[in-house]
């Protein structure tokens, strides 16, 4: 934390929206007192896709691939709430097998996630040995994906009403053999992460949050699991076949970048396990059933445990092939109150680390509403008053 040089002024320093150790873009506006953050102001939105306001111009199908294109890493999981709202918005519910392939798919997902954040979490530290191993390993998850849905990144699997393609003996043969081998290879991470001088000297007591601030400020996941507080979705609501598998919920008590390191290398040993286990029991039969095409009115929420935490949809049905409103709310966007108390009280030079360890995905969590800052008054815009403003702004330009 801070010591005891105390100048008489502060400094204001951007770091952003473009920065080597930003991979995409977001300004995090610094007060500094020496080389001592003070203060943070973040602001996100500097890539607005219009996802939300898209999904209204398309049916519950079109709508699948581009939810599934909100994040690149955590596809599955948004393809996957958002198939379980709108089931739920038509009352229809998915085959078993159907659901034991998805969390089959999701878990293998959150394993890919961890995999890639702990490479980035060791090159933001100089630690690229660790980097380059752990990415390697990452193939071995990313072939099994592949190896499954046809794709590496978007996947396409999750349909309304169940998943496109089942999982063959042959296939979960392969599955569990790749299991077994990156346990063996997470047993040498763990003794990395415990033992490492260089490692542990940049991330242990650095980036603290308490169990007390993480609940205020709406933390979720690793985030959250790291300040000691057990929460997560899956087993706090258990969606798809979660309440069928059993499962732990890691946590870890210190609150700092090292709680988090470790408490993704325990969910990838848990979602091992569980994989193992859905492919042990899972039972036979469909793997989809029909839905209506026009889903009456209705209104639902969907929640899943992304790799980064809660994601939530919120969905509202008018009777026709289109909803008349899809909302969604990512982890990121609910761990960025959480990050910046995270950064008060260290140094310039933890800015990467202490950032880097919630995860960041930044391009799904713009936002952006017409506010009167006098009145207060706030209002929405059509697609054709939107057309007519950028096209009357572009313009002048």
């Amino acid at each position: 934390m801070s010591g005891e040089y105390e100048p008489e002024s502060i400094f204001e320093i951007p770091v952003g929206p473009q920065h080597p150790a930003l991979k995409e873009p977001i300004l995090l506006h610094f007060k500094i007192e020496g080389d001592i953050i003070v203060d943070v102001i973040p602001r996100p939105a500097y890539t607005h896709r219009g996802i939300e306001k898209a999904t209204e111009a398309r049916n519950y199908i079109q709508n699948i691939y581009l939810c599934e294109r909100v994040c690149g890493i955590c596809s599955f999981i948004h393809t996957l709430v958002y198939t379980q709202g709108v089931e739920r918005l038509a009352e229809v519910e998915p085959p078993p097998r159907a659901k034991y392939i998805r969390v089959i798919v999701s878990e293998l997902e959150r394993i890919h996630s961890h995999a890639l954040w702990l490479g980035v979490a060791a090159h933001e530290l100089g630690f690229d040995t660790l980097f380059y191993y752990i990415w390697r390993d990452r193939e071995l998850v990313m072939d099994l994906l592949e190896l499954i849905t046809g794709n590496r990144v978007n996947y396409a699997m999750s349909t309304v009403g169940g998943v496109r393609r089942d999982i063959t003996d042959e296939v979960a043969h392969q599955i569990k053999k790749g299991m077994k081998i990156f346990r063996e290879r997470l047993d040498v991470y763990t003794e990395v992460v415990e033992q490492e001088p260089t490692l542990r000297k940049r991330v242990v007591d650095v980036g603290k949050l308490s169990p007390h601030d993480a609940v205020a400020l709406c933390a979720v996941g690793p985030t959250l699991r790291a300040t000691g507080v057990k929460r997560d979705v899956r087993a706090d609501d258990p969606y798809q076949a979660y309440d069928e598998i059993p499962f732990n919920v890691a946590t870890y008590h210190t609150g700092d970048v090292l709680a988090q390191i470790v408490v993704r290398v325990l969910e990838m040993y848990e979602a091992a396990n569980i994989i193992d286990y859905a492919l042990d029991h899972m039972p036979g039969g469909p793997i989809r059933v029909k839905v209506p095409w026009n889903i009456a009115p209705n209104e639902v929420i969907s929640r899943g445990e992304a790799p980064r935490g809660e994601l939530f949809y919120y969905f509202k049905s008018n009777g026709t092939e289109k909803p008349e409103r899809v909302k969604i709310r990512t982890p990121t966007l609910a761990n960025i109150p959480a990050v910046r108390q995270m950064l008060l009280g260290y140094h310039i030079a933890e800015i990467p680390i202490v950032f880097a360890s919630i995860d960041p995905c930044l391009s799904c969590t713009a936002r952006f509403s017409f506010i009167d800052v006098k009145t207060g008054k706030s209002w929405v815009w059509d697609r054709e008053q939107l057309r007519r403003y950028s096209l009357k702004w572009y313009g002048k330009q």
